[in-house]
């Protein structure tokens, strides 16, 4: 079943019942004051009568006659019985309605029971215990109230046709509404169930302003954008491997192809070291390539507390083995007095490789042999600036420089670590981080790396 149907038949169910329910309990009070009503007028007529009997000392039955022909029109098919004191007959009006069970309700009468009522099908019945002056009565009436039925039924009939024609407006209202609360969701549906991912890249949008629905909209949205970034960055991922590997492989293959024609043991320990290297740079872009893979898959990333600087330090005293010529230069905005304002959670592995390969990159693509980095902290984050003069990147390739393939007129011809900013710009979205360029006095690189504190 649908929405639009759950909606319509629940609210119908709901509120069609309470209606019938709400003019039941309406006739039913009405009904009970009809009742109510006709019998206290029955005890009004006894009472009447009764007091009538009481001043009249000697009755003949003219008077009596008389007196019933006056008030006999005030209801239909009646009978009035009128005891004494001695529960004997004194009066008996001429309709011909008949109380079969008379002497039951004269005997149940007494100065403790003053008042009986009853029902004889349709007919009510009462009876009553009247006293007046130094003597007591007996009165029993049984009379059928023909205007307070006419007025039951007519009001029977109102509330039936009441009931008809809300409940159809309710059914109709339910559907409008149904419609109306449904009818973005449906939308959405059929947006979800036609998009294609392949081919389309715009977010999908549904009219209405409704809280859930937007939020539904936007959930959907950037689900849709990270399943892009996905794919996105497996299939550029694929390629770059190939791409980056291919190389250093190639490399390796034509090192190995020189050391077994190489005869002299000096060159063929500098082909070895060089080989070496290569090996350790392949292993650790595949290792670092693991890495994010592990990242993207449910395990999640594996963080442990670390010390930024100390991070960086240790990779200045690696790179000075390496590059004995450049100078790192590392300061502080402020010193810091607590540990605390430069620790942040991260996988060592994956924040090592993305500082070195800034790092190298400030080597390979400065002009002074002269690195600064400058590190400092503000509002629950630490901020780390690699700076380096040298040949600095166009303003018109800055919007490209963190995408796939991307090769900006500074970088031709210079080597690199194989991962590329593409996948330090993933390092850094992985520890909820930032990475950012800019330039200065066309001459000066700056990267800026930003990460929460832990």
């Amino acid at each position: 079943m649908t929405i639009r149907k759950k909606i319509l038949v629940y609210f119908t169910a709901a509120v069609i019942p309470l209606l019938g329910l709400s003019l039941f309990l309406i006739y039913t009070l009405f009904y009970e004051y009809r009742e109510e009503e006709f019998q206290q007028s029955q005890k009004q007529k006894i009472t009447a009568t009764l007091q009538y009997l009481a001043e009249v000392q000697k009755v003949d039955n003219e008077i009596l006659l008389s007196y019933d022909r006056k008030t006999i029109d005030s209801m239909y098919d009646e009978k009035l019985l009128i005891y004494n004191s001695n529960k004997k007959r004194i009066y008996a009006s001429l309709d011909d309605t008949m109380i079969p069970y008379a002497e039951t309700i004269l005997n149940d009468l007494s100065p403790n029971t003053q008042w009986i009522e009853t029902k004889d099908g349709t007919y009510d019945v009462v009876g009553i215990y009247f006293e007046s002056g130094r003597k007591s009565y007996y009165g029993i009436s049984k009379a059928y109230d023909a205007l307070g039925y006419s007025k039951l039924g007519f009001l029977r009939n109102t509330l039936i046709l009441i009931f008809v024609i809300i409940a159809l407006v309710l059914i109709l209202i339910s559907y409008y509404l149904s419609r109306k609360i449904s009818g973005p969701i449906m939308e959405i549906t059929r947006k979800i169930t036609r998009y294609d991912l392949e081919s389309e890249d715009k977010p999908i949008t549904v009219q209405g302003g409704e809280k859930e629905i937007v939020l539904l909209t936007n959930r959907f949205n950037q689900l849709i954008h990270r399943i892009r970034e996905a794919f996105a960055f497996q299939k550029y991922a694929i390629h770059h491997i190939s791409h980056e590997l291919k190389t250093p492989i190639a490399v390796l293959v034509s090192n190995f192809e020189k050391l077994e024609r190489e005869t002299d043991p000096q060159e063929m320990q500098k082909q070895i070291r060089r080989q070496k290297e290569d090996t350790k740079n392949l292993g650790e872009i595949i290792n670092v390539l693991l890495e994010i893979a592990k990242a993207e898959s449910a395990d999640g990333v594996i963080v442990t507390k670390m010390r930024v600087d100390e991070l960086i330090f240790d990779l200045v005293e690696e790179l000075n083995l390496l590059f004995p010529d450049h100078g790192f230069h590392v300061t502080y905005a402020a010193i810091p007095e607590d540990d605390s304002v430069l620790t942040v959670s991260a996988n060592e592995r994956l924040l090592r490789a993305a500082f070195s390969n800034l790092m190298l990159n400030s080597i390979h693509y400065g002009s002074n042999h002269r690195t600064q980095i400058r590190i400092t902290t503000f509002r629950g984050t630490v901020k780390v600036d690699i700076i380096n003069t040298g040949k600095v990147i166009a303003e018109t390739e800055k919007q490209y420089l963190f995408r796939h393939f991307f090769r900006g007129d500074n970088s031709r011809g210079k080597p690199g670590f194989g991962l590329g900013l593409v996948f330090i710009h993933k390092i850094m979205q992985l520890h909820r981080g930032s990475i950012a360029y800019n330039s200065e006095n066309g001459d000066t690189n700056i990267f800026t790396v930003i990460l929460p504190l832990s």
